[in-house]
């Protein structure tokens, strides 16, 4: 080689360092990709499993596992290595393997733009092993296996849209998984590899199953769009079951639509209707604008002229004549709320929206939470008092309703509520967090307990008489709301929103029922269509959860809670008095190994085998019949 005389003696030098410099680099890159494909083999999977921990789990309150990670694989096809000879016989294979047409595969192969195409994604462990079998045994050409790390929901449907879902990547996209990636992901620390944190959410799987069943019902009964129901301990602001119908299965996610997964007691923003009423009249009570022995008139309509000359009128149910706040809430009457509401000064009734908590995010952990809609006090015209009054002019979520109602339920106090118990270490070997409720008084406790007393009312005599049960006390609040046109802005002939809110036992809340049915076609009166499940949720979730009713001891209260000493089941060497045990009580004998429980029915024991009295042996078998 000759340089130009150009080239002096010192970039000569350079040069041919240089050149040194990137020869040993190649050589060193050459025999680095000869180590890797000559050296011994590894799988992906081991691969993986030394670089990284397992995403952590999420579990129900009661430990049951909601999400777990796994393995799946991705069957490839590198073209140029089918055999065309035995393409049709092989595809009949793989076709049998996976569920897939076999002129389906060579379809997809033949379209595919180059020689590389992945065949199917997160193929569960099963089909993977078949696959690998046949590869091994020399009956598939041209197919790779290539392990990837995904998730197992267990549960199927339940709570797939709280819970959430995960991507090729094992990076959480929807849910909790989402919200919490950063917790739930595997991480390096200090060289080694750090399984994700467990998360337990405050959902009972037992009672989501309940909720779910009751709203997918409601749903195909009522032909709706969509339906919510919630349950909430408002004492500690725990969700303990959320139902979003229609609803999707998180282990074939691919195959869902967004409306199905998102999750919309927490995402979806209406209109409330008359349900808003017991808040609404509550702030009135409090802030001494009404008094409970205050009267409006009720002609059949709320019927208003403003200075400007425009008459505004909004229609009742009927002309319910002289009314007071009881009987507003009892008879939902649109005209007594409206007139209500004029008396209202308008900057301290918005604040008292507010501190209920909507127009603002709740906090809960889902993503994509709505704020909600309360607009600004000098943007309200002078129908909002009334129509606000009403359950209108207002946008909420599911959950903000739930938060609002804590106050009626707490005597006054509002608990934030959320779907996060805590967070631990892989295992559950040390809680990292745990929820801290931070409560705050919204209203006065004796306008509390009135509004409670007006919504026990309803239930018996009122338009919730189909939500009340005999021998338990519920606190009932029925609301059929129009929904506003998308394409004129005016409020629909045609579509509602109805809805039914319930709090037992009215005298102590222990637990809050919300039941909303988007656009049910025929029947949509909230009295007829959504009062009936909220009666058999409570039913149902009374029984599951021990909620005393009947002769059963009640909760008493003071300034404090008082609960009276539950009974617990001793079993000895002969058999006890079971009857008039809960559910809930039988627990520690349920979980007791020298005995086989069958539970029969729901709610408490009225009959038992063996008889009281009767010698017990070890794995004695008890069957208890509750109803």
């Amino acid at each position: 080689m000759k340089f130009s005389p150009a080239f002096t003696k010192g970039q000569k030098a350079r040069f041919f360092a240089i050149t040194a410099l990137l020869c040993v680099a190649a050589i060193l890159l050459i025999i680095k990709y000869a180590t890797l494909m000559l050296g011994p083999p590894y799988t992906q999977t081991e691969s993986a499993a030394r670089q990284i921990g397992e995403r952590g789990l999420i579990l129900d309150r009661t430990g049951r596992i909601l999400a777990i990670q796994t393995r799946f694989g991705n069957i490839s096809i590198w073209k140029p290595h089918l055999n065309p000879d035995r393409a049709a016989e092989e595809f009949n294979i793989l076709g049998r393997i996976l569920n897939v047409d076999a002129q389906e595969i060579a379809r997809r192969i033949e379209s595919a733009p180059g020689n590389f195409l992945y065949l199917e994604r997160h193929i569960d462990n099963e089909k993977v092993k078949q696959i690998e079998a046949e590869i091994a045994a020399g009956s598939l050409h041209g197919v790779d296996v290539e392990s990837v790390l995904g998730r197992v929901y267990p549960e199927q449907n339940l709570a797939g849209s709280i819970i959430g879902i995960v991507g090729d990547e094992n990076k959480g996209l929807e849910g909790i998984e989402h919200a919490y990636d950063n917790e739930l992901s595997a991480r390096i620390v200090n060289g080694e590899a750090v399984s994700g944190d467990q998360i337990t959410l405050t959902i009972d799987a037992n009672v989501q199953y309940i909720l779910e069943e009751i709203a997918g019902r409601v749903l195909e009964e009522n032909e709706a769009e969509s339906v919510m129901l919630m349950a909430m301990d408002p004492r500690t602001g725990e969700i303990i079951g959320s139902a979003s119908m229609p609803g999707f299965n998180p282990n074939f996610f691919r195959e869902s639509r967004r409306e199905e997964r998102m999750h919309r007691p927490v995402e979806y923003t209406y209109e409330p209707g008359s349900v808003f009423k017991i808040f609404s009249l509550a702030l009135m009570l409090d802030a001494g604008a009404i008094a409970p022995s205050s009267t409006f008139y009720c002609g059949g309509a709320y019927e208003h002229t403003t200075n400007l000359g425009e008459y505004i009128r909004i229609s009742c149910l009927g002309a319910h004549g002289s009314v007071t706040a009881r009987d507003i809430i009892i008879l939902s009457c649109n005209a007594g709320a409206g007139y209500a509401g004029e008396r209202m000064v308008k900057q301290p009734f918005y604040d008292g929206i507010r501190s209920m908590g909507f127009g603002a995010k709740t906090g809960a952990e889902l993503p994509g939470e709505a704020a909600g809609i309360v607009r600004q006090p000098d943007r309200w015209s002078e129908r909002s008092k009334p129509t606000l009054a009403m359950g209108q002019e207002i946008g909420v979520s599911a959950i903000q309703m739930m938060e609002a109602a804590t106050v009626i339920a707490n005597d006054g106090v509002l608990s934030r509520p959320h779907f996060v118990k805590k967070i631990a270490s892989a295992g559950g070997k040390a809680a990292h967090w745990e929820y801290t409720p931070e409560p705050r008084r919204v209203l006065k406790a004796e306008t509390a307990r009135l509004m409670r007393s007006y919504m026990r009312d309803t239930a018996r005599e009122g338009t919730g008489q189909r939500a009340g049960i005999a021998d338990l006390s519920l606190a009932v609040k029925t609301g059929t709301g129009q929904m506003r046109s998308s394409a004129t802005g005016a409020y629909s002939d045609a579509d509602y929103i109805s809805s039914c809110m319930a709090m037992l036992p009215a005298e102590t809340p222990a637990l809050v029922l919300y039941l909303v049915i988007v656009k049910p076609k025929h029947e949509y009166l909230a009295g007829r269509i959504a009062a009936p499940p909220i009666r058999e949720t409570a039913e149902q979730l009374a029984a599951y959860l021990g909620i005393p009713r009947g002769k059963n001891p009640q909760v008493t209260h003071s300034d404090k809670l008082i609960l009276p000493p539950q009974r617990v089941p001793v079993v000895g060497d002969s058999m006890p008095d079971l009857t008039g045990f809960s559910k809930r009580a039988l627990l520690p004998l349920i979980l007791d190994d020298n005995f086989k429980v069958e539970l029969r029915g729901d709610g408490w024991v009225k009959r038992q085998y063996p008889p009281p009295g009767t010698p017990l042996n070890t794995d004695a078998l008890i069957v208890l019949e509750l109803e």
